[in-house]
This record gives C-alpha cells, structure tokens and sequence, in this order.
C-alpha cells in the first residue's frame, strides 16, 4: 500500500512528538479529523493529565483535551518506541538558543531524531515543524533516519519533510485549520506526502520546492517582525527624549490607507518565536560568509528594552523622591502576551531581574499565571503573583505594565498606584487625570 493510501485511509495513525503549545494543537486538529493521535510526550505529568482528560494549556479552554479523549482517537504516550506503529511522525520540540550567546539549541531536534531512527520503518513519514535554520532537515535530521539504510523518498524507506508551525497562543481569529500550512520534502515524493497528511486537517496547504524554502519563509515571516517592532522600540526612546508621544505618532501614521503596516513598541520580546528565531538564520549566514546585520540589530535594539523601561522607571520614582534601593516595584503582568499564560521568553522575567539587581523589592501580578515555575533563562524566581487591591498597590512605589491583560482593573491602577509605567499604552484614557503619575516607557 502506497504512503498516500495509507495517510488517507480512515485507520490512518499520526504519532506527535511533543505535548506544548504546538504539539497538543496540532494533535488536537487530526484527531478531530478522524485520524487515530498518540501524543508523545518526555514529561510523565503530562501524559497523565491528558489521559485523564485534563489539560494543561488554559488558553485552549476547558474541554479541549476531555474533546479529544472522547472521540476515542487520542491517547497520550510515554514511550517513543511506539512511534514504529504510526504511519506518520510529527517533530514539535523545543529550539531554543544556547546559554549565553546566539547559537542554537537543536539538541532536543537532534535527540528525537535518533530516537526515531531507532524504531523507523519502512514507508513512515516524517515531518520537523520545530523553527530552524535553512538546511537542518536535510542536513541534520535526514543522515540520522538514514543511518539504518534506508533512503527517503520512496515506500521501502522513509519520506522526509519540513512543515513550519504557525502557533499563536490565544488568537481567535484563525486556528490551525484555518491557518494556511506550508510544506517542503527533501524530495518530490515527500512533499507531495506530507501535503497529503495535512490536507486531512487543514483547510489550505501551499507546497513550496524544497524543505529549505518552508525552513526560510517560517524565519521571514519571524524577522519581518522583529525588525518592524526594534525599529518602533527605537523610535520610542527617539520620541520620548524629545517629548513626542511614540502612539499618537503611530495613530496617525496608520491613518495612511497603504504603504504602511502599524508595529508598536513594548518591554522587549516574549514568546518562543521573535525573540529566538532570526538569530537561527544569522547564525546560518555566518556560516556562509554573510553577515545578517538587520537581524543583529534588531536583535540589540530589542534587547534592550527591559533595561530602557527600568531606568525610565528609576528616574520616574526618583522624581518624587524614592531611591532605588529602597523602592518597592510590582511588574504587572508575567506571561508575554495578553490573555494567556505563556511566559516563554517574556520580558518580564528580564524586568524582574534588572529591578532586583538594582535593590528594587519586586513582586509580580498575572490573573493567568498564580505562581512562577522552573525555566530554561531564568530558573524558577519562587514567585507568587500577588492581590490587585487598594490594600495591595498601597505597598508599592511603581506598578510597571509589561502585559496588557484584559482582567486587570486599570481603573483601580489610575485611582491607586502611586505611579504606574506604561509600557503598552493601556493607560492612555486615563492620562489626563493621572498627570505626572503616569509615565509611558
């Protein structure tokens, strides 16, 4: 039986590596397509919980697993060496960057893919949907599933291909299956067998001429972002020191019906994808003698942020008389965008550190993070979020804003706070009543 029989028959069986904000997703998608689903996952407690209907990832709602495990097509798995029996293997496992420097981290990508070639049969399909740099499937992934003797690109061994994930925690507005899906092999044949596999579940998917081209658009469409947000986070220190109102200068230029796309600025960049991504590619460049300075700069300019926002803070407070090493800061807001509770990479972690190292007394407040946990920058702070109440900012100096979430009394924070440093231009209704105790940054 061919691979594109097997990946449409009804019994089909799709094995995804990695239970986190890609992998239960997009498990979620072909289980509903009527697909058989093990989600495969390292963490025990994980599997635990989604066998027993539990999820784990608030902003995917209640019944998203107890959906799932209904139909009697999901079942979550410890063991890899059951990824033998799936007729496809999809790779969602975490990339990031190395300690300390620019350099990526593919050793979980590297790990799973011996992992795999350990059970791999003939006619499997796999697919790498972590963000990498141009070549990783071909360069790295590929001469591990062939150190058995198989070869890719036919049924008596194994098809290969990149698929980039296109998550976005919390949007409403698109799902996986309504976000088109883009697909490249390492060949013909494994491009025209992964497309077959994700047009089960999604809506659109668009083949592009090699796994190389899908590995480079996801990076595109990531650097297009952090470029676009460095240049207005620059801007904003340009327009603050010259007493210009960085948003009231985005407003108007967004009122130009083309050629303009409005960004706005922030704390600095959170989630996995922007802050990590474009350095894959510029460190990819220098590997080819090209140097990638949009992306270093980007990458500085952003970078900087945390410590910009602090400072503005620190002569904010020492405006009315409060020495940093006696203030008592709350950063409101801990995950990295609003409405979740995803603290991957989130600005906020950086605040807290540069706070504390200048003598600041810091606490936290998030409605969707109760308390902090174990991280692969910043380790586990041993924090809990604390009450958002007139008895709670009375023991503050300055409420910092580095999330915007929709929970929050602002209101409360207008008529309280001491000061409040605005970094996301939510407090902009009430800046005429709060005068010089509103700063933005």
């Amino acid at each position: 039986m061919s691979i594109l029989t097997r990946l449409n028959a009804d019994d089909a069986t799709v094995a995804v590596v990695g239970m986190g904000y890609v992998g239960l997703p997009l498990a979620h998608a072909f289980c509903h397509a009527g697909l058989r689903v093990m989600g495969i996952d390292v963490d025990p407690a994980k599997v635990a919980s989604l066998n027993a209907g539990r999820g784990y990832l608030t902003h995917l709602g209640d019944d998203f697993v107890a959906g799932m495990r209904r139909t009697g097509r999901f079942e979550a798995i410890g063991d890899k060496r059951r990824m033998a029996e799936a007729d496809a293997v999809l790779i969602c496992v975490p990339t990031p960057l190395k300690p300390g420097g620019f350099e990526p981290d593919l050793s979980f990508v590297e790990q799973t893919a011996d992992e795999i070639a350990r059970v791999l049969r003939p006619g499997q399909l796999i697919v790498l949907e972590s963000t990498t740099y141009p070549g990783t499937t071909r360069e790295l992934v590929q001469p591990r599933l062939q150190a058995r003797g198989l070869k890719s690109g036919e049924d008596a061994g194994f098809y290969l291909a990149f698929s980039p994930e296109r998550e976005d925690p919390g949007r409403r507005d698109y799902s996986i299956k309504t976000t088109p899906k883009l697909v490249g092999g390492v060949d013909p044949a494994s491009t025209r067998a992964a497309a077959a596999l994700y047009r089960r579940a999604i809506d659109r998917v668009i083949e592009v001429s090699s796994a190389e081209v899908a590995e480079s658009a996801k990076l595109l469409e990531n650097i297009y972002r952090a470029v676009n947000i460095a240049m207005v986070n620059e801007l904003k220190t340009i327009f603050d020191a010259m007493k210009i109102d960085v948003w009231e200068v985005i407003e108007a230029a967004s009122t130009k019906p083309f050629g303009f796309q409005p960004f706005h600025p922030g704390p600095g960049l959170g989630g996995h994808c922007i802050p990590i991504d474009p350095f894959y590619l510029s460190w990819r460049a220098r590997q080819f003698g090209r140097e990638a300075r949009f992306i270093e700069l980007a990458g500085r300019v952003n970078h900087e942020m945390p410590a910009y926002v602090v400072e503005r803070t620190l002569a904010a407070l020492s405006a009315q008389g409060v020495a940093a090493a006696a203030a008592r800061v709350l950063v409101l807001g801990l995950a990295y965008k609003p409405d979740i509770d995803d603290v991957r990479e989130s600005p906020s972690f950086e605040l807290i550190d540069l706070f504390t190292e200048r003598g600041c007394r810091v606490a936290y407040h998030d409605p969707h993070v109760p308390k902090t946990h174990s991280m692969r920058r910043h380790g586990d702070l041993n924090l809990a979020s604390v009450p958002l109440d007139s008895a709670g900012l009375a023991g503050f100096d300055a409420v910092v804003i580095s999330t915007a979430h929709r929970a929050v009394d602002y209101a409360l924070l207008a008529r309280e706070a001491r000061l409040v440093v605005d970094t996301r231009h939510i407090m902009a209704p009430f800046a005429q009543a709060m005068g010089p105790r509103l700063v933005q940054a």
